[in-house]
């Protein structure tokens, strides 16, 4: 699968652009703040329906405007696909494949699979465990249209729950028997969501190793384990034990809305000991893992476009060369890659030019 052309109207600061592109790797080139990131957001916006850097939607329009258009066409095979996404001012948003309405964005995720690396991907280590868990399920909710149901249904009665629980503490009154019934719910979709979720981390574990050996050129160990309550307890034995707890504390203080992933250099722990080149190395080797688990098992069965966001900084120049050798490969798919140094991208990509594509932003 392929994005051929895509056309924007008043998105972030473009009032008006239209790009093709290769099937290959797409190169923007340009200063900083003259909207090279924009464009890969746009791309993920048409695959994913939402913007990586900005979640509300309405701050992503060009300032003055009253709406913004993204439109993409895509190939998968011998199959077109024409991707609009539209945001007006103050109305809701509405995706359409080929005229057609998708009824629930949701439905969406993962036909068209998507992988993105930014700077801002920092945070997967340097961040609180909602990051890592938000990679987590953008992983497993690009393989499976089922485990994004879960989520979505998980966290809304989760919400019902503590809202309950606030107002016993404003009443002063436990109402056992509707905790039940929220438990009821809670209990086997978050069973649900743990298993698949130690799924995926087994199997992310081994692809990740392997892409971190290439990149760091094999100096150094690295692993990372999954954390979760479920691991010694059942749900639903967890949810029994913190009862009284939750009832104090006006939330529900168990469940996989805790899980969390610890990241290890060797036997220490990346956040404090790893060097902002090691650091990167870890984070872009788990998205390529990422990429490599979706490519496999994704529900449309193609390779995932990978959009690379000023991927070079504080990496050496050993890893970015092998860094290059890797995207270059034949394992991805399509690419779109950002960085603001013309000179350095070509002399960087010397010799491969005919997999390149540069796109000079302005």
């Amino acid at each position: 699968m392929f994005l051929t052309k895509i056309t924007v109207l008043n998105f972030k600061n473009h009032e008006a652009l239209s790009l093709d592109f290769s099937k290959k790797i797409n190169c923007f080139i340009g200063k900083n703040g003259v909207g090279k990131t924009n464009i890969v957001d746009a791309v993920y916006y048409l695959c994913l329906t939402k913007s990586y850097f900005n979640s509300v939607d309405q701050q992503n329009i060009l300032f003055g405007k009253d709406f913004f258009r993204l439109e993409g066409r895509f190939k998968r095979q011998s199959e077109a696909f024409e991707v609009v996404y539209k945001l007006p001012s103050n109305k809701r948003k509405e995706l359409s494949v080929n005229g057609v309405v998708v009824p629930k964005l949701s439905d969406h995720i993962g036909n068209f699979p998507c992988i993105i690396i930014s700077p801002d991907d920092s945070q997967l280590i340097l961040g609180s465990s909602e990051e890592r868990r938000k990679f987590l399920d953008g992983t497993i909710s690009q393989i499976n249209h089922e485990y994004l149901e879960w989520l979505i249904t998980y966290n809304k009665v989760l919400a019902q729950r503590n809202a309950a629980l606030k107002r016993f503490a404003e009443t002063r009154h436990t109402d056992k028997h509707l905790l039940e019934t929220y438990d009821s719910q809670l209990i086997p979709l978050g069973t649900k969501i743990y298993e698949a979720r130690k799924v995926v981390m087994q199997k992310l574990q081994p692809l990740f190793q392997k892409f971190y050996k290439e990149i760091s050129l094999e100096r150094e160990l690295v692993s990372f384990s999954y954390y979760s309550q479920l691991n010694d307890k059942s749900f639903s034995e967890l949810l029994e034990g913190s009862l009284h707890r939750d009832v104090l504390l006006q939330r529900t203080d168990v469940g996989i809305h805790k899980d969390d992933m610890e990241f290890f250099l060797s036997s220490n722990k990346m956040k404090k000991f790893g060097s902002q080149g090691q650091q990167k190395s870890f984070i872009i080797s788990m998205k390529f893992a990422q990429y490599e688990m979706i490519k496999s098992n994704n529900i449309s069965g193609t390779k995932p476009v990978l959009l690379i966001d000023d991927i070079f900084d504080k990496l050496d120049n050993d890893r970015s060369q092998k860094l290059i050798e890797l995207i270059a490969s034949n394992e991805f798919g399509q690419i779109f890659l950002t960085d603001t140094d013309d000179a350095h991208i070509r002399e960087t990509l010397k010799g491969r030019e005919e997999l390149f594509e540069v796109i000079e932003v302005k």
